[in-house]
């Protein structure tokens, strides 16, 4: 017989989850390193935005969680790839889906923001002042 898990258990393994893919650019590096194994310069070309210090924090901690295996060619100067392990390839369909699911939310979700922030409900997140003339900024 399986064990109805509790809600709490429930909450906790999502967090889990979306805690392995949480940081601002794994997911990037995740789809970057989808068709084949690329050196960190690579990877630091595609994505220009990404300090060589924050890529380096990221790849090591997509390492550490099992989603990116380094590998070490002994030459000289040495090359370093970084390749997706079996469980990385296995969350690119998960992430696909949910960015076809994102894609096709995207006009809901401007519209419920828009409303949200012409609401009262903002006050607390966006800042009336009247020095601005009224703007929320």
């Amino acid at each position: 017989m399986v064990k109805a898990l509790s809600m709490s258990a429930r909450a906790l393994q999502s967090r889990d989850a979306i805690e392995l893919l949480s940081s601002k650019w794994r997911i990037v590096l995740l789809h970057l390193l989808t068709p084949r194994p690329l050196r960190a310069n690579e990877l630091q070309r595609a994505v220009e935005e990404v300090s060589p210090k924050v890529l380096t924090q990221t790849l090591r901690g997509l390492e550490r969680d099992g989603l990116v295996e380094r590998h070490v060619r002994n030459v000289i100067p040495a090359h370093v790839e970084y390749c997706l392990t079996d469980m990385g390839q296995s969350v690119i369909p998960l992430l696909h889906n949910l960015c076809i699911w994102a894609k096709a939310h995207a006009r809901i979700r401007d519209d419920a923001r828009r409303r949200f922030d012409q609401s009262d409900h903002a006050l607390p997140l966006l800042v009336r002042a009247d020095v601005n003339g009224g703007h929320r900024r």
